[in-house]
């Protein structure tokens, strides 16, 4: 089974920090979405950025994060923008 670091954009770091959020596989990831990915590691990450989601909506297309369409990438930064503020865990 392959793992997360096949996936394009997906290094060792960023695949430890998908299994601390629940994220093990790419088919894990492809259903999470990166959007969920995303928020999910925010909660335990807070210092996670843009960047960040870029990578994980890459990983889903099967694309590095620099050829995402200007669409979405103005899609994912509104949506990065809206949990400014609400990283972090609640513990």
């Amino acid at each position: 089974m392959p793992d997360l670091t096949s996936m394009k954009n997906i290094g060792a770091e960023m695949a430890r920090k998908l299994a601390a959020a629940g994220i093990r596989t790419p088919e894990e990831l492809a259903e999470a979405g990166s959007k969920n990915a995303f928020f999910r590691l925010k909660t335990l990450y807070p210092g996670v950025c843009l960047v960040h989601l870029y990578a994980l909506e890459g990983a889903v297309r099967g694309v590095e994060f620099s050829e995402l369409p200007p669409e979405v990438k103005a899609d994912l930064k509104e949506f990065s923008g809206a949990l400014k503020g609400k990283g972090g865990s609640p513990r």
